[in-house]
């Protein structure tokens, strides 16, 4: 027996379905929830278990009727999805229940669904140049790059510049040079991405034993303010780089020779740039596809996507240390920032399903079984319980639907899917 009574089109990506519960199934889960309540709770003048069922209906009526929905609501929601077949895109918001003794139980629930793309153009696109063998004039930079990262430091009797290692002592101070705090002392790299550009002009130019201060100025949401230091030299030091042979190789990694390791690291770039090329020609693609497919979203997906990206964003700041509760961040006018993005992402996703069922692309069970493998070695879990926790948290079908995608942009590409070794080592870093 049907539990859809009907359901409403109420545009390209809504839809309004209406459920009917049977009434024998509701009285049957009520008199399931009943016994339950009656065999735990205690009531004066009754042992436990034996209060009547009808005491425990009428004293425990609020509890009763919200356990009864929270078990008949999901139930009966996946049968009405099975049913109309609508593949929603997100869990239904659920309205308008309404449940009465004796009386079938009748819900409304509003999804967002696939809306219907008419394909255009999915085989032409024009693409960037997949250019992967790195030039040698790459490779002596990545091999000079590691030589510096070896090299010694040695103390030097000049002005600090650029590149030099310094150690100095610095303390804020008000407008007027006065101390606000404990001074600190600091090893630093001067013009490094991670130093201060203005503590790195400051510095440089200075000997040992000299002085300076500097101001920095610093934005916090709508704000900003000021802050002053006084910094004072210590040392200077230069690096003394290794020279360009076979102890160089030994000393870096297990290398046998210089040329060994050169080769090393021309494979290296070579992944890189093919890795590169690839993502490059895959933005390609989708930027193409939603150039050729202009939709109208569905709305909720888009601020479901754009909540994500709000969640990564704060995530990263509270890895750097950042007390998200004290930054004074404006949420609203960042997901305004961030809803283009959310928006293209959705878009290519919608349309990439498209030409997926075009095309008849799917996952294999041993393909599902294989990624869920990697993932849980890579998260330190079993397969099994990886899966229990992806399949409660309704993102089993999510990973399916990410790798159907995966072949369908190989396959307008021409190309392998992405190696499940190189899946699992995205893996490995999205969860560091």
């Amino acid at each position: 027996m049907s539990v859809v009574s009907s359901i409403e089109d109420l545009g390209p990506c809504q839809r309004r379905v209406h459920i009917e519960v049977p009434a024998p199934a509701v009285d049957a889960e009520t008199a399931r929830v009943v016994n339950e309540y009656g065999r735990q709770v205690r009531l004066p003048g009754f042992r436990k278990g034996k209060v009547p069922s009808s005491l425990v209906q009428k004293r425990f009526k609020d509890e009763i009727e919200r356990e009864v929905l929270d078990r008949l609501v999901p139930r009966y929601w996946k049968q009405a999805e099975a049913e109309s077949a609508l593949e929603p895109l997100l869990p239904p918001n659920v309205e308008q229940v309404e449940l009465k003794e004796g009386e079938p139980l009748t819900f409304v629930a509003n999804v967002e669904v696939q809306p219907s793309i008419e394909l255009g153009d999915v085989e032409n696109f024009d693409l960037p140049e997949a250019v992967t063998e790195p030039t040698a004039e790459e490779t002596d930079e990545a091999l000079s790059s590691l030589r510096s990262q070896v090299a010694d430091w040695i103390e030097v009797e000049r002005a600090a510049a650029r590149g030099d290692l310094v150690h100095l002592e610095s303390t804020e101070v008000d407008e007027e040079g006065e101390p606000t705090g404990e001074s600190q002392e600091v090893d630093l790299e001067v013009g490094h991405d991670n130093v201060w550009e203005e503590l790195s002009l400051a510095v440089t130019g200075l000997e040992a034993g000299q002085e300076t201060t500097f101001t920095r100025q610093e934005e916090h949401g709508d704000h900003s303010h000021l802050r002053h230091f006084s910094v004072k030299l210590a040392t200077v030091k230069e690096k003394d780089l290794p020279e360009l042979d076979d102890e160089l190789a030994k000393r870096i990694g297990d290398f046998e020779s210089l040329d060994a390791l050169r080769e090393q690291i021309r494979e290296r770039l070579g992944q890189e740039k093919d890795a590169a090329a690839r993502a490059a020609r895959e933005q390609a693609v989708l930027e193409q596809l939603r150039e050729r497919h202009p939709l109208e979203l569905p709305s909720g997906v888009v601020e479901e996507e754009t909540r994500g990206l709000l969640r990564e964003y704060a995530e990263s700041l509270s890895r750097q240390g950042v007390d998200i509760e004290k930054a004074s961040i404006d949420w609203n006018q960042m997901a305004e920032e961030v809803r283009p993005q959310s928006e293209r992402r959705v878009h290519a996703r919608l349309v990439l399903d498209s030409v997926a069922g075009e095309f008849e692309v799917d996952v294999e069970p041993e393909e599902l079984e294989t990624r869920l493998a990697l993932i849980a070695r890579a998260q330190g879990k079993t397969t099994t319980s990886l899966r229990q926790g992806l399949s409660q948290g309704g993102q089993l079908e999510g990973l399916r639907r990410q790798m159907r995608r995966e072949k369908t942009i190989a396959r307008l590409l021409g190309t392998e899917p992405k190696a499940d070794s190189d899946v699992a080592e995205d893996v490995s870093e999205s969860e560091e």
